[in-house]
């Protein structure tokens, strides 16, 4: 009897130990997993990013842009052929209608030359189809065949190269006012810079960044020699580590006032003060420091991110054509330079 009780005892004790096993099994591997999709996604979104995209509109706006006819274009029009920006927009196939219509119909006519890159190509649209999946997994993939892609056809049609998500609004003219100081043959690009993992800083993906010509002669050779390779998906962290590698400066994009200019959320988190509480991982990322309510943003910024179908059309309103009666411009950063120096 004394056996047989033994001989449960043991029986059960070693199902427990099969079960404990199982579950720590379970909860280790979900757990890896999920640190996985994180450090993948290594910024976190933010939470109601979803949200965002769910609301996007069927149709695209056409704005009257004769109302404006009068108004003086001269310096805009000016830098438009003294700093010409190819602007490539990153998508896929199921964001053409609900995302990418919409970039087109707003801020991408204001490029100098501008492409869709996507796995596939649609002629229709028209997209650039590159040798890759889709998937958060493969946007390096995407970023570097981009470049190549760049490289190969349209080096010579610009001299500055903006890399943008298809929920991305960019303002193109105050870009320009930005590269205006710099010389296209200097290896240099730009964006909202964070400062983890790499020692001169890198750019956030989805605020969107911009490369001299060089820089993305040096990003492309920098493959064939082996400085660069594929070392994670993580695509802005990636290319941060490249550029580095093959000795491109990281560049300062604020304005004369020290204010950010990319942005790599809405308006409004920017904006408004506590909505982005202080424990969140994009106050330790930031590389200058940043201030949070109406101070964060320069009078010249140039992009915003999460910014869905129908914010694309307010932010065009917004920055084109909404007007207070009676003021001059306050701000001009030109002015602003010479007290500096």
């Amino acid at each position: 009897m004394a056996g047989k009780r033994s001989v449960i005892c043991v029986v059960k004790f070693l199902c427990g130990v099969g079960l404990g096993y199982y579950i720590c099994y379970v909860l280790i591997n979900g757990i890896g997993t999920l640190l996985i999709q994180f450090l993948n996604d290594a910024h976190g979104a933010i939470s109601d990013s979803d949200n965002h995209q769910r609301r996007y509109l069927e149709g695209t706006i056409s704005f009257n842009t004769r109302q404006h006819k009068d108004e003086s274009r001269s310096l805009a029009d000016d830098l438009y052929k003294r700093v010409r920006i190819l602007c490539w927009v990153m998508t896929g196939p199921q964001n053409l209608e609900k995302k990418t219509k919409h970039v087109k119909a707003t801020w991408a006519k204001k490029c100098n030359v501008v492409l869709y890159m996507s796995s596939e190509v649609n002629k229709d649209f028209p997209t650039v189809g590159l040798d890759v999946k889709e998937g958060r997994d493969q946007l390096y993939w995407k970023t570097i065949k981009a470049f190549q892609y760049v490289f190969d056809h349209h080096l010579n049609e610009a001299d500055w190269f903006l890399k943008a998500d298809d929920d991305t609004y960019v303002i193109v003219e105050n870009l320009r006012w930005l590269l205006s100081k710099y010389s296209p043959d200097q290896p240099i690009f730009f964006g909202r810079k964070f400062k983890p993992y790499v020692k001169q800083g890198y750019m956030s993906g989805g605020a969107g960044y911009v490369l001299s010509r060089e820089a993305v002669k040096r990003f492309v050779d920098g493959f064939k020699t082996g400085k660069c390779t594929h070392f994670t998906s993580t695509e802005d962290l990636a290319m941060g580590r490249c550029l580095e590698s093959v000795n491109v400066e990281a560049g300062d994009s604020r304005d004369t006032n020290k204010r950010d200019t990319f942005h790599p959320f809405p308006p409004e988190h920017h904006l408004t003060t506590s909505y982005l509480p202080k424990t969140f991982w994009y106050w330790n990322y930031c590389f200058y420091p940043t201030e949070e309510g109406p101070g964060c943003c320069s009078d010249l910024a140039v992009s915003f991110h999460y910014i869905d179908s129908k914010t694309m059309y307010y932010l065009e309103y917004l920055t084109y054509h909404l007007r207070p009666y009676g003021y001059k411009y306050r701000y001009n950063p030109d002015s602003e330079a010479k007290k500096l120096e």
